[in-house]
């Protein structure tokens, strides 16, 4: 089944076919713009099955009163054999009522799709570069790290189900003097192995132990040749062997959350290769950079800052609330300087950019904004560009939070929590609030067997469904050759919720929301089990009647596709849907 079979999509046909009618008749102007129109559930069910904007949109650019629009629309649509009622509601809203038959079509629809139902070519194979993760090489992840890593990759697995090519992207930061800072913390491990009692860790240093193979690794193959050699000698090629080994590190960890990268940009590479200095005489040939002097600091000036000219971007032209120098008074590229190049290279190969950073990046958002605009905005209209912020994530053990010490190097790794809770846990977990908002992740609660937790929950959906069909198939009965029109009203209404996921896969993709997708799933979830309920109360609501195996086969072919469209959510999500629980 494409995008345009599935049933919210054909009535938005329907609904431009309608208004092509109408402008046929001359009763409304030809060429008016439709995009805000919008097909959709009304927000109470009682009002009917669909509702549609079409009258308030267009009413004022056709010089028509809402309503005198919307009866006009309403004439056209009532035609349709799907639809039962039509009706006018408020100042021009239409209500639609449809038959059983345009559900049963639909739950027919997802059996016929299975693993595609949802699928749509609304991304028309656009690319889309989306850069997440991007931590320091200077240690293993963290759940710091984790949530924006899980938000990049459903976010790129929902993409790609919406029709857009997907580079999924990772920036390495192997030029800042943190990188400088962990070459000298390898050295320290490094003349550890040889057999220095090296005391503590000096302030200033990495102290984690993961360096300690790095170090054991490189005695092991230099031997004593720079244990008392300057750093000059030693600094760039320990920086190169721990950024290495660091980012394996970091492959492995993601690797365990299933995330890979089809992209590993390296800032180092980036700055060797002349590209900033390229991007800076590009600016300046359209004076978007010009030497100029930074505004002193706000508040009191401190006593040693001086005026120092350096090279500005105009990025007031773009929005930002100052010019940004790209280099240091040393003659260095600044990090933005930096970036601002890296987000030229990106994209020259992409139609849109996404970033997802952590929350404590929000201040140089609209910088890097204004540059993407400057830089590939200047031929024609720039390349769309968002950045995503993610919020920490706070790890709790039964309510109370989980002590680490900076000083001395010891934190919860990602690792360390995937081997605890396991990698659905962990990739569910992240995407059950918006990204921007606080999370609380305690490694009781997220693995509790109950409703309170939405990953048990909708795991919970998919296993019932499963246990169901196992539980038929022993007393021979089965969902094929079913007939649907023994299904009621209260199973109609499941089928209602499950026919919403193709558009709220779209507006999830649309929005960069891969969260939308959790969120369906656990609606779907507990209006499944509300109506698994009714049975312990009701044997006749059942979904296994045995001495009516008619009754039964169409109950097991709705929850048959439920079960299809829990799988199709949570695969977009990296999450597997168990069997049994």
């Amino acid at each position: 089944m494409s995008e345009t079979n599935t049933l919210h999509a054909a009535f938005a046909g329907h609904v431009s076919s309608a208004l092509d009618a109408l402008e046929a008749a001359g009763a409304l102007p030809a060429g008016l713009n439709r995009a805000a129109i919008t097909v959709e559930p009304p927000r109470d069910p009682s009002h009917g099955d669909l509702a549609t904007n079409a009258a308030m949109v267009l009413a004022k650019p056709a010089g028509m009163k809402p309503r005198d629009l919307a009866e006009g629309l309403v004439a056209e649509l009532a035609k349709l054999p799907q639809v039962t009622g039509a009706e006018i509601a408020g100042p021009g809203f239409i209500n639609l009522r449809l038959s059983r038959e345009a559900w049963l079509a639909e739950l027919r629809g997802i059996a016929t799709t299975g693993a595609d139902y949802g699928r749509s070519a609304v991304g028309g194979g656009t690319t889309v570069n989306i850069e997440y993760v991007s931590a320091n090489p200077t240690g293993p992840m963290h759940m710091g790290h984790c949530r924006g890593a899980v938000v990049g990759d459903a976010l790129a697995a929902l993409l790609e189900f919406s029709g857009h090519k997907v580079v999924r992207e990772y920036y390495v930061n192997d030029a800042g003097g943190q990188v400088d800072v962990l070459a000298r913390s390898v050295h320290l491990r490094y003349r550890e192995a040889l057999g220095e009692d090296i005391g503590e860790i000096p302030e200033g240093l990495y102290p984690g132990a993961y360096l300690a193979p790095t170090g054991h690794r490189l005695a092991t193959h230099y031997g004593s040749k720079f244990v008392d050699a300057p750093e000059s000698d030693w600094l760039v090629l320990f920086r190169k062997e721990a950024v290495a080994d660091m980012m394996a590190m970091i492959r492995e960890d993601l690797g365990l959350l299933g995330i890979h990268h089809d992209i590993f940009s390296s800032e180092a590479e980036l700055q060797a290769a002349g590209k900033p200095a390229e991007a800076e005489a590009w600016l300046r040939e359209r004076d978007l950079v010009y030497d100029g002097m930074l505004e002193a600091p706000k508040g009191k000036t401190p006593e040693d800052w001086e005026p120092v000219e350096l090279p500005l971007f105009r990025s007031t032209k773009f929005g930002d609330d100052q010019d940004r120098p790209i280099k240091k008074s040393d003659g260095s590229w600044t990090y933005f300087g930096a970036d601002l190049a890296y987000h030229y290279q990106k994209a020259q190969s992409a139609d849109a950019l996404v970033d997802i950073w952590g929350a404590d990046h929000a201040g140089t958002v609209k910088r890097i904004k204004a540059a993407v605009a400057a830089m590939t905005g200047a031929e024609g209209e720039a390349i769309p560009f968002e950045v995503k912020l993610v919020q920490m994530v706070q790890l709790l053990r039964d309510g109370e939070p989980v002590k680490m010490s900076k000083r001395a190097g010891t934190f919860i790794t990602l690792a360390d929590v995937v081997r605890e809770v396991g990698k659905d846990v962990v990739r569910f977990t992240m995407l059950t609030r918006k990204p921007e908002a606080q999370m609380d992740f305690d490694f009781a609660k997220v693995v509790e067997a109950s409703k309170d937790n939405p990953v048990f929950y909708v795991q919970y959906c998919h296993a019932r469904v499963s246990s169901t069909l196992r539980k038929a198939a022993a007393e021979g009965l089965g969902p094929s050759g079913a007939d649907l029109e023994l299904l009621e009203e209260e199973e109609l209404e499941l089928v209602k919720l499950a026919a919403q996921f193709p558009r709220i896969v779209e507006a999830a993709a649309a929005a960069r929301e891969p969260h939308r997708i959790a969120f369906f799933l656990h609606d779907l979830a507990a209006a499944f089990h509300a109506y698994w309920n009714l049975g312990n109360d009701r044997p006749e609501k059942r979904f296994i009647v045995v001495q009516n195996g008619k009754l039964t086969g169409a109950r097991l072919f709705l929850a048959t596709q439920i079960g299809q469209l829990v799988r199709n959510g949570l695969a977009l999500l990296g999450v597997e849907a168990v069997e049994e629980m």
